[in-house]
């Protein structure tokens, strides 16, 4: 397909290119120039309406489905992959074309995407989020005398406890195909049984995780709340800190020094403040996600201060999905609009490794691309409202959506 007459975002510069001809071939973007390619194949004018790169989001989960992850444990797997499939369409038409998932997909759904079975942006997953005993993604409750495995009908969390156990299961999730490995190294709100305030895993059990992924040329993720969890683990060679809300200035200083990436989670405490107690998430876990609710915007505004690289993330469950847009508002409240969506575009390619690939127009990158009426650089809500304003939603040349021929 040709994109004629396009005005094509860099997100790179933060500039727009006008009259702009972009040549989509095989699935890629093969040629951008200011004069019209031949090509006797579709044609697309634009006349002058926004082309920009497909929107990347570092922090979902696909297959969480309630916000009560212990019934989950119980919960079908083929019913979840069923729910799973109304989440993954929904993400899609907001313009999401590739998400990290951080617990709970797994090669199974990402293949299915890719095949077309389920549409949906591409999912990059680490299988299980590897916890330690009582940590984060332990989902038994006090009471629960059970002997911990893996709690794999949700495929949420792992309990490994000690360097080879640790060791072993990065190997499995890497075996499974696993695009990177999830690390809980603090205490979180939708766990029973930690305080957030507690740091998980031991220096030697997660720098064995993360060499194992090196080994395996991936990326290490890691859930943390608190600057001692967070400093922890990024002088321990974690490359990305989810959430991050009780960061100090000690935090911004080792981002800085490390050159690692922030993923900050805004939309997923509003709504679940606001929704979570309907949703299903236990009382004694809704009350503590007031412990991070007002701190996440002063730590996001703290690491935009200090110059820390960030990248978007929604981290919503269950039915509060639908608010995967919020995060725009929220960080807009702080940052400059193209900020936002570099962390969306350009800034998600370079954490998942997959520079010049994903996040931009340009020659050689995957053809995902959205045509959006208004211009996002001045008004941030118009990717808020992707029903009017995304005229066309396009990944690995593929349209999803197009109203191309009303225009």
């Amino acid at each position: 397909m040709l994109f004629s007459n396009a005005l094509v975002l860099d997100v790179v510069a933060g500039t727009y290119l006008p009259d702009q001809h972009v040549l989509v071939r095989n699935g890629r973007i093969a040629e951008i120039a200011r004069v019209a390619p031949a090509w006797d194949g579709a044609k697309y004018d634009l006349k002058g309406r926004v082309l920009m790169p497909g929107l990347c989001d570092g922090h979902v989960h696909v297959t969480a489905i309630s916000a009560d992850f212990a019934t989950l444990v119980h919960t079908a797997p083929s019913y979840i992959t069923a729910k799973a499939g109304g989440i993954l369409r929904g993400m899609l038409m907001r313009g999401f074309t590739t998400v990290r998932d951080a617990g709970g997909a797994d090669y199974g759904l990402a293949q299915a995407v890719d095949e077309g079975l389920l549409p949906g942006p591409r999912i990059l997953f680490c299988g299980h989020a590897l916890s330690q005993t009582g940590g984060h993604g332990d989902v038994r409750g006090a009471g629960d005398n059970s002997i911990n495995g893996c709690f794999c009908c949700a495929g949420f969390g792992l309990v490994a406890d000690g360097v080879d156990a640790l060791r072993k299961a990065c190997r499995e999730e890497i075996r499974k195909g696993a695009t990177q490995i999830k690390l809980m190294v603090s205490g979180g709100v939708a766990s029973p049984t930690d305080r957030i305030d507690s740091t998980q895993f031991s220096m030697d059990e997660l720098r064995a995780a993360v060499e194992e992924a090196e080994a395996a040329n991936i990326p290490v993720m890691a859930h943390a709340y608190t600057a001692r969890a967070i400093n922890r683990a990024l002088r321990g060679g974690v490359d990305s800190i989810e959430h991050g809300n009780l960061l100090d200035d000690s935090s911004v200083a080792l981002f800085r020094e490390t050159g690692k990436f922030l993923v900050p989670t805004l939309s997923t405490y509003r709504a679940l403040a606001d929704e979570g107690l309907a949703a299903g998430m236990p009382a004694p876990l809704h009350a503590k996600v007031f412990q991070v609710l007002d701190a996440g915007l002063q730590a996001l505004e703290r690491a935009h201060r200090g110059g820390v690289t960030m990248v978007y993330g929604s981290d919503l469950l269950g039915p509060m999905h639908k608010h995967q847009l919020l995060e725009f508002a929220l960080r807009g409240e702080v940052q400059p609009a193209i900020d936002v969506i570099r962390a969306a575009t350009v800034n998600a390619a370079a954490l998942f490794r997959r520079s010049g690939e994903l996040g931009v127009v340009a020659p050689g990158a995957r053809a995902d691309l959205l045509v959006v009426d208004g211009d996002p650089l001045r008004n941030l809500a118009v990717l808020r409202d992707p029903e009017r304003n995304l005229r066309a939603i396009v990944k690995d040349g593929v349209f999803y959506r197009n109203t191309l021929a009303d225009l």
